[in-house]
């Protein structure tokens, strides 16, 4: 059996990572609150640009862009938004989950890992990976995904990938979080019958230079709305998973001060038989 410092010992030590993962969900749910209001506000623009432009590249008729060209696939490109650190519940496990059907037994296939944890995920088990990006999960801005969006429009038109998919966990809530995968190039139309219009498109001043304009800003956009989802998904997961972890070290620390005080009354009762013993012994 334990002795009493023992145990005390280890109350302590459970006390101090309780205050640990406490602290770290009252960060996680402050800054949830900014990304969750992120999150919302960019879902109904992203779902209406990719509706709108798979129509519009559908009825631009014989105008092409490197970004619609359909080619046989021989080649795919597969981005996966993550996490850049740990202690976030299954959020991470979720994802890969999810990835993994994707690109099991595909030699033909290239990752760009968006995030530490699944960089080395992957890489230690041998999945090629074109690139790495890291250390903006949390906050994602405008500019990662410009920067992410120009590297995968680079690839698609330099016939590195045939096609493109992006995977990221979409966000329904701070304890539901959904991991999604979506075909990225070459664009679809997944407009429904409210959003087609009759007859033909006229395009001002000309549709390639509408498209020009437009294929680019769709794949930022597309793109950081993944991002924004992920890094409201991940607070999310991260404040859940910290709170539970601090509900459990106290229900620990509740079961560590019983057995304390057993132990503590089984000591002072054992030194009282003794001394009551010694005192009988002398008479």
């Amino acid at each position: 059996m334990a002795s009493v410092q023992d145990i005390r010992r280890r109350i302590k030590s459970v006390k101090s990572i309780q205050q640990i993962t406490k602290a770290m969900k009252m960060v996680a749910a402050a800054r949830l609150r900014r990304a969750q209001e992120r999150a919302n506000a960019s879902r109904p623009y992203t779902e209406k640009i990719m509706e709108i432009l798979g129509s519009v590249a559908a009825g631009s008729g014989d105008v092409s862009h490197p970004l619609l060209a359909v080619r046989e696939v021989q080649r795919i490109g597969f981005v996966v938004l993550g996490a850049d650190k740990g202690l976030a519940g299954a959020y991470t496990a979720n994802l890969i989950r999810e990835v993994l059907p994707h690109v099991q037994g595909k030699d033909n296939l290239e990752l760009i890992a968006v995030g530490r944890k699944i960089n080395d995920y992957f890489r230690r088990r041998n999945y090629k990976i074109g690139q790495q990006f890291s250390g903006f999960s949390e906050k994602p801005s405008f500019q990662h995904a410009a920067a992410l969006a120009s590297e995968v429009a680079k690839a698609y038109t330099s016939c590195q990938y045939d096609e493109v998919y992006l995977a990221y966990t979409k966000f329904h809530s701070p304890i539901h979080h959904e991991p999604t995968v979506i075909k990225l190039l070459p664009i679809e139309n997944t407009s429904t019958e409210d959003t087609k219009v009759a007859g033909e498109y006229i395009f001002e001043p000309s549709a390639e230079e509408v498209l020009n304009l437009l294929l680019p800003k769709y794949l930022e956009t597309v793109i950081f709305g993944a991002l924004v989802q992920a890094a409201a998904s991940e607070l999310g997961a991260r404040m859940a998973a910290m709170g539970s972890a601090t509900d459990n070290a106290q229900e620990l620390i509740s079961k560590l001060v019983l057995n304390y005080n057993k132990v503590r009354q089984a000591n002072i009762t054992r030194e009282i038989t003794e001394i009551v013993g010694g005192a009988e012994a002398l008479k």
